[in-house]
């Protein structure tokens, strides 16, 4: 009988080993049976080894952390490599799928090889943990009953400014909240765009380091943030992972 493919989700930021700052963010039932595994597929084997060490404050691994399996899915990977992910699971081995940060299989390479267990045959349970979308939308004010999630946008200055009125649009006509993330250090560019791009009266929110110490959520129109931005006073999310959102 296959093993059963669980969807662990990891911490939104850098958590301290020595508090209990784990256990507010994910669940001590989902600790625990991290813990029992042995096997993981991840973005990074060495991010997801420092996952585990934080797991193994609390609860003790089932074998030593050197000796526990991590194989690698990201960008990088093949799709023809996803057969071999799987092989253990078939074999009847559980696998967690962790991500670099919150909910596997979202914005996430993992989603190909939810896909092909699907296929397969293997069971896939989600477990809960943090997500900076959900996160985001639910702190926002925005519309929380009809959202969409767009990635990334273009790093072209012209692209990327075309794509944010096709995103406006969408939003007056179908009253939808729409999502979108930048890399970190890209935050400051990303927000003068929506600022630029907007409508002075379309609603812009700024979600930075969800769920962390130095959490920030500020929802203002195109308006209010020109004027803070004319002033020098932008977000502190220089390098911070930050999601954001638009409701015209």
């Amino acid at each position: 009988m296959p093993g059963i493919l669980y969807l662990i989700p990891n911490t939104l930021g850098a958590a301290d080993p020595a508090s209990d700052a784990l256990a507010h963010i994910i669940p001590e039932q989902v600790q625990a049976l991290t813990a029992r595994l042995d096997y993981f597929v991840a973005e990074n084997a060495k991010t997801a080894r420092g996952f585990l060490k934080l797991i193994a404050v609390r609860h003790p691994l089932t074998k030593p952390l050197q000796e526990i399996e991590i194989a690698e899915l990201n960008v990088n990977t093949p799709a023809q490599a996803l057969a071999g992910l799987l092989e253990p699971l078939l074999a009847g081995r559980d696998c967690g799928l962790v991500s670099e940060a919150g909910v596997p299989a979202v914005a996430d390479p993992g989603a190909d090889l939810v896909r092909l267990a699907h296929e397969r045959g293997v069971q896939v349970r989600p477990l809960v943990g943090p997500s900076s979308l959900l996160l985001a939308v639910m702190a926002s004010g925005l519309n929380g009953q009809s959202f969409a999630f767009n990635g990334y946008l273009p790093t072209d200055a012209a692209l990327r400014t075309k794509r944010i009125k096709e995103l406006e649009t969408r939003s007056r006509a179908e009253k939808q909240t729409q999502l979108l993330i930048e890399t970190p250090y890209r935050n400051g560019a990303m927000l003068e765009a929506l600022v630029g791009a907007c409508q002075p009266s379309t609603l812009i929110c700024v979600a930075t380091d969800l769920s962390l110490p130095t959490e920030s959520i500020r929802t203002l129109n195109g308006g209010k943030w020109k004027s803070l931005l004319a002033a020098g006073k932008a977000p502190d999310f220089h390098k911070k992972p930050t999601v954001f959102l638009l409701l015209a």
